[in-house]
């Protein structure tokens, strides 16, 4: 059974359409990135995930329950790291986490908790006085509490160092080894990247793509970027660089020595042999996986006719 199934899902206020037909599933286990520019709808999907708002029309399930008539149910599986949310400023972090733990009826310990996210040594020190990064850690503790069976983080780096960043990934992995599902929203693709297992992104509220990373960069058409440093070219060997099956594109860069630069979807040694064909002295190369930024971007700018799966 799907940890989380989001069905014809739609959200307007009054004219504004804040989500249209949004479907997807999120499975059992795995940790499923929700990626989409400010604005797309990712808060306001996680809002109706948690009953905080009511769809306008469509269907969710979480956790194998109907998200509207089972939210108290839902909200105790959970654990929430929410988007802009304010700690209380007078309660210290002992408090914080004592307020959670008692809310869920868990019997976490508190010191144990902020050890993990790198906060015990200001357990009693009151919220009014930390960093937005130590609220960060503060709020990522508190989702924690009860050993969730969905964790559903909303800009989790919000505020982190790199250090925190790549804590909070770490953090991330120990949850979903623990048998825990993870809905991580992030519109930074460094961190989706790094973390899930498969990635929807959102445009304008509409699920433009689903798949693994490695699945979207194929739909998307992102292959390996390759850059081969040549003593001489011609036209007649860049036009056969480009009639080659894997070429999807190439083009010269110029310079002294030249610099070819070609979109490879297949064998990148067919260019090299290419050229070495036509006496062609290779002096260096390199090459470039296509980045989750760059299918993100081909995706939100509506540049790829490929529709989510």
């Amino acid at each position: 059974m799907p940890a989380i199934t989001v069905d014809s899902l739609t959200k307007s206020y009054g004219q504004e359409l804040a989500l249209e037909e949004l479907s997807f599933e999120v499975e059992d286990g795995e940790v499923f990135g929700f990626l989409g520019p400010n604005g797309a709808g990712k808060s306001t999907t996680i809002n109706l995930l948690l009953d905080f708002i009511r769809p306008t029309s469509g269907r969710i399930e979480v956790l194998g329950l109907d998200a509207q008539a089972h939210s108290r149910d839902i909200r105790s599986r959970t654990g929430v790291l929410p988007e802009g949310v304010e700690t209380y400023e007078r309660l210290t972090a002992r408090q914080h986490l004592e307020f959670a733990i008692d809310s869920k009826g868990a019997d976490d310990d508190p010191e144990a908790l902020l050890e993990r996210v790198d906060l015990a040594d200001a357990i009693d020190k009151k919220a009014g006085g930390y960093s937005k990064g130590m609220a960060q850690r503060l709020m990522l503790a508190m989702a924690l509490v009860g050993e969730p069976d969905l964790l559903i983080l909303d800009e989790p780096s919000t505020g982190l160092d790199p250090n925190g960043a790549r804590e909070m990934r770490e953090i991330v992995r120990e949850e979903n080894e623990r048998g825990a599902t993870v809905f991580f929203s992030s519109h930074i693709m460094e961190q989706v990247e790094a973390v899930c297992d498969r990635v929807g992104i959102l445009r304008d509220g509409e699920m433009v793509a689903v798949d693994t990373v490695e699945g979207l960069r194929e739909s998307a058409g992102s292959g390996t970027t390759l850059r081969v440093t040549v003593d001489r070219i011609d036209d007649a060997a860049m036009q056969a660089v480009r009639s080659l099956a894997d070429v999807t594109e190439a083009r010269l860069e110029g310079g002294d020595p030249p610099v070819i630069t070609a979109q490879v979807d297949g064998s990148k040694t067919a260019v090299l042999g290419e050229l070495e064909d036509r006496d062609i002295e290779i002096q260096d190369f390199s090459t470039r996986e296509a980045s989750l930024e760059d299918v993100f971007q081909s995706y939100t700018t509506g540049e790829t006719g490929v529709e989510a799966r």
